[in-house]
């Protein structure tokens, strides 16, 4: 029996997706070459364009070809198929965008925050942001992913307010606070596993689908890439790694936070790392900044190792603001080395991973969100 043929309505759809797509990748295109980017007949894509322009998806730029032979009309997507807000809680502040289906940024907005600020006034940062950038962005927010310095319930986007947690920020409720300015979904996860995510796509683990990602900045924390995903844990608190049991700079078991306070290295009233006092001192010459980098290296590395052996990663990506230092990385790959299973250590490359992975999941989800428009309409 001869597999039954595609309806029209369904070949129109592909059509579209098609050309949609190759204006998303494109800031402009004529219908000749879309039809070359694409490969399905000028006819084709012409019907195709003037549906989708019906719909208000794509526009007449009112540029036109130059040059010997047939004029051609430059077509984009039309302005108004709306932005992605990407927004970043930071211990800083929030940091927003909007960004468009190209993934050009748009608009930017920043209201900064302080450690002890609390829920409320990061709550009022949040839903500041995303109604500035609305007001100033052509188009809806259609759609919004946001990073938190904090674990994230992964079954309502809640941040979770675990003990010792560094930051005041409560069980905070992203998608309930950006409901009134975001018209679809709003997607949130920890900064750790959006900066894991950014380093596979671009960065020093691209195209590795098994790592481990230890964030080593104010806060602590750990994200597993395994088969090229972000584990997350039945809750969406895998890789909580502050309360892992490694050895303190005495020798003793303690918890891995822990080993931060026995060093005077945390903020004052607080479970944060003081990273400038942390960096002044472990990039010091003499004997007491390297008898620092033996006792971070052998507390990191105990983490490191009880990772390795739960997830069996092909490689260790180090962030953060004192991750990242080329006297702590090295100290740490050193001892690390000497362990049952070593495997390579790297320092993470990107300036803002966190914010780079929720950009990109954003546009992705920008993307399918204009292309199913499309195909509602036919």
């Amino acid at each position: 029996m001869a597999p039954p043929k595609p309806s029209l309505e369904m070949l129109r759809g592909l059509t579209d997706e098609n050309v949609l797509r190759a204006l998303m990748t494109h800031p402009r295109l004529t219908r000749a070459e879309i039809a070359a980017h694409t490969g399905i007949s000028k006819p084709t894509i012409s019907d195709s364009v003037q549906r989708l322009t019906a719909a208000g998806l794509l526009a007449d730029t009112g540029e036109r070809t130059a040059g010997r032979g047939r004029v051609g009309t430059y077509y984009a997507l039309a302005p108004d198929t709306g932005t992605a807000l990407v927004a970043a809680i930071t211990p800083y502040g929030v940091r927003a965008e909007a960004v468009d289906a190209h993934g050009t940024v748009r608009e930017q907005a920043h209201i900064p925050l302080g450690r002890s600020d609390g829920p409320e006034r990061a709550a009022a940062a949040l839903a500041g942001a995303a109604a500035d950038l609305g007001s100033r962005t052509p188009g809806a927010l259609r759609t919004a992913v946001v990073s938190a310095a904090d674990p994230v319930d992964r079954t309502t986007g809640r941040l979770v307010q675990l003990p010792d947690a560094p930051f005041l920020v409560g069980e905070l409720d992203p998608p309930a606070l950006l409901a009134p300015h975001v018209r679809g979904t709003v997607l949130v996860d920890n900064d750790v596993n959006w900066a894991a995510r950014a380093e596979r796509d671009h960065g020093c683990a691209a195209g590795v689908d098994d790592f481990v990602y230890l964030h080593l900045g104010q806060g602590l924390g750990c994200a597993v890439v395994n088969d090229g995903q972000v584990r997350r844990g039945h809750h969406g608190l895998a890789g909580e790694i502050a309360h892992l049991y490694t050895v303190g700079p005495d020798d003793t078991a303690m918890h891995f936070t822990d080993v931060f306070a026995a060093l005077g290295l945390r903020h004052p009233h607080s479970t944060a790392i003081d990273t400038e006092t942390l960096v002044a001192r472990l990039t010091a010459a003499g004997e007491q900044a390297r008898r620092l980098r033996t006792v971070l290296a052998r507390a990191v590395t105990g983490v490191l190792a009880a990772a390795v052996s739960l997830t069996d990663p092909s490689m260790i990506v180090i962030g953060g603001e004192w991750g990242t230092q080329p006297a702590i990385t090295a100290t740490v790959a050193e001892h690390f080395a000497r362990t049952p299973r070593p495997v390579p250590v790297t320092a993470a490359v990107l300036t803002s991973p966190a914010l780079d992975g929720a950009r990109t999941r954003a546009v992705e989800e920008l993307r399918s969100l204009i292309v199913r428009a499309a195909g509602r309409r036919n």
